[in-house]
């Protein structure tokens, strides 16, 4: 009994040493070696000149897209802003025009009883008051509306707002360069004249 124990010891022994020996190697497995670690301890690689030119390239055409797309979007917001623009002095021109028509309307509507007026009577001064009233509320309504008259006679004559037809001799009364007759009356509107005013003077 004893040699058989004896004899079986040297293989449990080595049975017993086989985990010992897979262990190590276990061990030694999952340590990283040297060649690993200087591997991992590598600086990333630079890139070359093809991919930084590509990269630039990539850049510079973003930027292109971005400002052509800016470009795109003014030009469509300007062209707006043009039609809008035109638009509303088109309203203008015909909301100011509306709104002169509808001053007249009352001057239209005292004429056209005035002529009733002269059909029924033959009060010739009557229908001369009339008429004047008429053509005071017609010049009041064009005055509200930036109308105004251009002084003329006795005043110095100006070639910005006068026009002259004829030139007499100066006298004491009307010296030399002053308006001495309106043959035609200028009118200004807001300050712009629409038509001179056509004048005798002095000379």
């Amino acid at each position: 009994m004893s040699e058989q124990s004896n004899n079986l010891d040297p293989e449990l022994n080595k049975e017993e040493e086989r985990p010992a020996e897979n262990e190590t190697q276990e061990t030694a497995a999952e340590q990283p070696t040297e060649e690993t670690v200087e591997t991992n301890n590598e600086p990333d690689a630079e890139p070359s000149e093809e991919e930084k030119a590509k990269a630039a390239l990539a850049d510079a055409e973003a930027k292109m897209a971005e400002l052509n797309d800016r470009y795109l979007r003014q030009m469509a917001e300007f062209e707006n802003y043009r039609k809008r623009t035109l638009k509303e002095k088109s309203e203008l021109i015909l909301n100011g025009s509306a709104n002169l028509m509808k001053a007249v309307l009352p001057v239209l509507d005292d004429m056209a009883r005035a002529l009733e007026s002269m059909e029924k009577t033959n009060d010739a001064e009557a229908c001369c008051e009339g008429f004047k009233l008429i053509a005071s509320k017609f010049h009041t309504i064009l005055e509200q509306n930036g109308l105004k008259v251009i002084d003329a006679k006795g005043e110095v004559f100006d070639t910005d707002f006068h026009e002259a037809v004829a030139l007499l001799p100066a006298t004491d009364e009307a010296p030399k360069g002053t308006i001495i007759d309106c043959v035609q009356t200028g009118y200004k509107l807001n300050d712009k004249v629409l038509r001179h005013a056509k004048v005798v003077v002095a000379d």
